[in-house]
């Protein structure tokens, strides 16, 4: 099932709880002949009680099906994807970005 993805803006500050976090990359990884959406970013947290943290991350929404198709009301551009299941495509996709983008595993969310 098809899903829709709102690119942020590379380079923007995203205000969050506890700090913020800023895209850094948006990847087009291919793989067994298709595209995979990939997002780099790093994220500081600054105002947690818990102390501060800094790390990057890698948000892999899945399968490009259409590649910013449409726009959403703030006129961002919208992709749609199709989360990834298979379990050796994820773990080919972590090693590559462990390998490429220095992100930790635990750093890595799919969708």
């Amino acid at each position: 099932m098809a899903v829709d993805y709102i690119h942020q803006k590379i380079g923007e500050e995203i205000q969050a709880l506890a700090g913020y976090y800023t895209v850094t990359d948006e990847l087009r990884i291919k793989l067994d002949g298709k595209e995979i959406l990939c997002i780099i970013g790093a994220c500081n947290i600054d105002s947690s009680c818990c102390g501060n943290r800094s790390f990057r991350y890698a948000l892999v929404p899945g399968y490009i099906v259409k590649w910013k198709s449409k726009t959403d009301k703030l006129g961002r551009s919208v992709s749609e994807v199709e989360p990834i299941t298979d379990e050796a495509a994820k773990q080919l996709i972590q090693t590559k970005l462990k390998d490429t983008h220095t992100v930790f595993t635990q750093n890595i969310e799919f969708w």
